[in-house]
């Protein structure tokens, strides 16, 4: 079947996290991001890298079922480019070479493992991109492997970022072993996000910061579990303000319950269910650690930010049909 008819600026974008992957079709003109299909898929891909240094096959597996899904989303739309970013898990992973020739082999998409320093840009450059404003602001993407730290003034490269191992996934193994979790193990937990927030972002900046936008799953989770959606509606989670005390409520019930019961929370996706609370937990020690009693929840990050720097940079193209 022929794709579909497109005008330039068509961009697909695939992004492999340590725990979803997710698609975003976009039409991009001028620098704006107009939304044709956005897709997430909770696979865990990083099950286990924190302690084995390796992607289990399983894992691989649910992420190549997913992008089969998301070939066929790309195809049948039509694009100009189809970019892919992998971080954390397979950054860190000894057989994450071997997992991006496979995805070449199977589906024609040469995913870039892209760097925690490069994340930070694009998630950046992804929130800030339609935001007015000449203030200095603070953006935080929780991810399953990894905590990116970005500040800096919208529509400008950002001043400052870091990225941190503070990802839900990979703090939940490190720290959370019991079901549900005990105080003592969430105290551990956020004794060492404070430690690792302390060592990488100076004080002084972190004094300077007057807003926040936070990202992913974590911060859009929390939005929904607040507005208790069902189903998801991105359109009221974009834009909603998380506060301090709100965010703490809610570490407190859902820290209370073990993850059969967490599923069942109305306005999580089950599929978080397991990581959820550590999320939760690095997203409150950073406010503290940033004096924002508030948080803006921004649906744009990453992918955004991928596809308006495909629009302006014009990455190489992905062959246009898959080998199998």
């Amino acid at each position: 079947m022929a794709p579909a008819a497109k005008p330039p600026g068509r961009i697909a974008v695939i992004d492999i996290g340590t725990n979803s992957t997710r698609l975003l079709i976009t039409d991009v003109r001028d620098g704006s991001v107009e939304e044709l299909e956005r897709r997430t898929n909770v696979t865990r891909l990083g099950d286990g890298v924190d302690s084995s240094g390796e992607l289990a096959a399983d894992a691989i597996q649910r992420v190549f079922n997913t992008v089969a899904a998301y070939r066929e989303a790309i195809d049948r739309l039509g694009t100009d480019r189809v970019v892919a970013v992998a971080t954390s898990a397979v950054r860190d992973a000894a057989n994450g070479e071997r997992f991006r020739a496979e995805l070449r082999e199977r589906f024609a998409i040469e995913a870039e493992t892209i760097s925690g320093d490069e994340e930070a840009r694009l998630t950046f450059l992804g929130a800030t991109a339609a935001r007015p404003g000449r203030d200095p602001m603070l953006v935080i993407d929780i991810g399953g492997g990894s905590t990116e730290f970005v500040i800096g003034t919208p529509g400008s490269t950002p001043g400052f970022h870091v990225s941190t191992a503070l990802g839900s996934v990979r703090q939940t193994e490190r720290h959370l072993a019991d079901d549900p979790p005990t105080d003592g193990q969430l105290a551990e937990l956020s004794q060492a996000v404070q430690a690792t927030i302390e060592e990488s972002v100076p004080a002084e900046l972190r004094a300077q910061v007057p807003a926040g936008l936070a990202v992913a799953g974590t911060a859009t989770s929390l939005a929904a579990i607040a507005q208790e959606l069902d189903p998801y509606d991105p359109d009221r989670v974009h834009g909603y303000s998380l506060e301090l005390t709100a965010c703490e409520r809610m570490l407190a019930m859902l820290a209370a319950l073990p993850v059969a019961q967490r599923r069942e929370v109305t306005g999580l996706h089950p599929d978080r269910a397991p990581t959820i609370v550590a999320g939760v937990a690095i997203l409150i020690v950073a406010m503290r650690a940033f004096g924002l009693a508030t948080i803006e929840v921004s649906e744009a990050d990453i992918l955004h930010g991928a596809a308006i720097d495909a629009a302006q940079n014009g990455p190489p193209e992905t062959p246009p049909a898959a080998t199998s």
